[in-house]
């Protein structure tokens, strides 16, 4: 382990995020519209012109800069420092819980990854495969490498059939009701089966869990405020996401009362 669990990996790590953060809102805008996400260099939405280095400091700038460009003055949505501020946010919360370490790295790219998506499917009811195999990629190299580093090989297996069982759970849910659980949900659910698998696989069932529980909740107060009817589609891969995070970094106590039970 590099930098044990804290205060200090939480900073670093913190740090790294909102530079994460910066990079997934270009993800978030760009790879909807079928734009590639390295070029061109980012710019203001209005007028085009180039944002300067020091105009891309992760929250400060839009802070200094007020919320508007610097040469057409035109008002920069405050999504922005926002999306770079909870992957900094999250970030440090990884780095207190894991440390930077090969599991926290792999949650790390995992939570970076399902920021962009959540933030996709809210937007467009989408959840892109590129995305979602990019960041299955990026954590299954890192875990990788940290099963081989730590001769791991039994958390590894666990993650692997966890991805199986969920993916294969949300093919069944599709396949019988298309309508009600989108295809990039079934992938959606490898990729949180595999990160959260290698915490254990109740890690994995709770995240689901808390998924299902917080979109029911949307659910209900959209239809009882005129919002929403029955058949209302709603962006479940963002609850997917939510529920994911929050189960690897605070799950921790509800996984144990629940292994404390079955044993």
């Amino acid at each position: 382990m590099a930098v044990p669990p804290g205060p200090v990996a939480a900073g670093l790590l913190g740090v790294i995020g909102l530079l994460v953060g910066s990079f997934t809102n270009v993800v978030i805008y760009r790879v909807p519209e079928g734009r590639s996400i390295v070029k061109p260099p980012s710019g203001c939405p209005w007028c085009g012109s180039r944002v300067r280095p020091l105009d891309n400091i992760p929250v400060v700038s839009w802070l200094l800069l007020k919320g508007h460009c610097r040469n057409c003055n035109k008002p920069i949505s405050p999504r922005y420092p926002m999306v770079e501020a909870l992957v900094g946010l999250i970030f440090a919360a990884i780095g207190w819980r894991f440390g930077i370490s090969w599991t926290g790295v792999a949650e790390a790219a995992l939570a970076g990854g399902l920021v962009a998506l959540a933030f996709i499917d809210l937007d467009h009811m989408l959840l892109p495969k590129k995305v979602v195999y990019s960041t299955l990629m990026v954590v299954g190299v890192v875990l990788l490498a940290g099963t081989v580093a730590g001769s791991q090989w039994h958390r590894l297996l666990v993650a692997v059939i966890t991805a199986v069982v969920a993916w294969g759970v949300f093919f069944a849910i599709n396949f019988v009701a298309p309508h009600a659980l989108g295809f990039g949900d079934v992938r959606l659910a490898l990729l949180i089966g595999f990160g959260l698998g290698w915490l254990g696989g109740a890690y994995a069932l709770l995240g689901f869990l808390i998924a299902s529980v917080l979109g029911s909740i949307v659910g209900v107060a959209l239809i009882a405020t005129g919002k929403a009817g029955r058949r209302t589609r709603i962006p479940f891969g963002t609850f997917l996401a939510a529920g994911a995070v929050l189960s690897a970094l605070v799950g921790a106590p509800v996984v144990n009362w629940y292994l404390g039970l079955v044993h």
